[in-house]
């Protein structure tokens, strides 16, 4: 992986009626309405409770991974202005992963589904990708609408187990291939 080309500096990715766009210090106050929820602390490993605090130290960590080039972190906005949630994409040995927070003022309107098709066509067009994956929990009903609405199929791939939060997991893959 020490191959990988470096992200840009400043991206903003359009399509499908959003904007993706880079977190700002103008976004921290929002940060918290987004991510404190107890659905984003079950399911994510974004930390909770999620304070002003919390949002300075998921900025700072953002720029540190994006300037590694591992992991890009951009906000959903349908016009580049307030935040209505997250979506990423990190590179991983399995190969490039996508996730994606949305907050619960803003769910219900399709956001992580084409965050995740915008962040996917990236993906595929500017880091040539072959395939994207998501990894979620067979239990997390809502993300594994936003898989299946994204286009993925689920691989027929060993479940990856673990523990987040002091609570066991096992996720599924779903994968997404270049057309």
């Amino acid at each position: 992986m020490s191959s990988t080309t470096p992200f840009p500096e400043r991206i903003e990715l359009s399509g499908e009626g959003l904007v993706l766009r880079d977190w700002t210090e103008t976004d921290l106050a929002a940060m918290p309405e987004l991510f404190d929820h107890p659905d984003i602390a079950y399911w994510t490993p974004i930390v909770s409770p999620f304070d002003e605090a919390a949002a300075r130290a998921r900025l700072d960590r953002d720029r540190q991974l994006r300037a590694e080039g591992t992991t890009i972190l951009l906000a959903i906005t349908v016009d580049g202005g307030a935040p209505l949630g997250e979506v990423m994409l990190r590179r991983i040995p399995e190969g490039t992963e996508l996730g994606y927070a949305v907050g619960p003022a803003h769910r219900g309107q399709g956001l992580a589904a084409r965050a995740v098709r915008v962040m996917a066509a990236y993906a595929f067009e500017q880091l040539g990708a072959e395939q994207v994956i998501l990894e979620l929990e067979a239990e997390n009903d809502a993300s594994v609408a936003v898989a299946t609405k994204a286009g993925f199929r689920l691989l027929d791939v060993p479940l990856i187990r673990g523990e987040e939060k002091g609570r066991p997991y096992a996720l599924q893959t779903w994968g997404l291939n270049r057309s």
